[in-house]
């Protein structure tokens, strides 16, 4: 995860896994906390003038905002689906071909042979 997270850093696209994370641990917040919380994630991740903005689509943007006006354990999971498929079929198949996972491969080979 990790090694993964510092491949997308290099690909200027750290937020996907960082939004992905973050509705990992959303889905895990208790009752009370999920407007608080459910109001980060959006700010940080979803609005249109994000700090970490995710892309994603209009559509699944303005379907997110509504969501989190009555947030429930669930509210992220479009957006969260879209980002992961991004990652699975874009993202992830670079960082197979990448050096820092040819390298962590490498590593561990010579670990496995001490």
């Amino acid at each position: 995860q990790k090694v993964f997270g510092s491949f997308l850093k290099s690909e200027f696209s750290e937020e996907n896994i960082e939004f992905w994370l973050a509705c990992e641990d959303y889905k895990k917040t208790e009752s009370d906390l999920l407007p608080c919380k459910a109001e980060e994630i959006y700010k940080v991740f979803v609005h249109s003038d994000a700090a970490k903005q995710i892309n994603i689509d209009f559509r699944t943007r303005e379907s997110t905002a509504k969501k989190i006006k009555a947030p429930t354990l669930t509210c992220f999971d479009e957006a969260q689906k879209v980002i992961y498929t991004l990652m699975e079929k874009d993202s992830y198949p670079r960082f197979l071909k990448s050096d820092i996972y040819l390298n962590l491969l490498n590593d561990l080979q010579a670990n496995s042979l001490k």
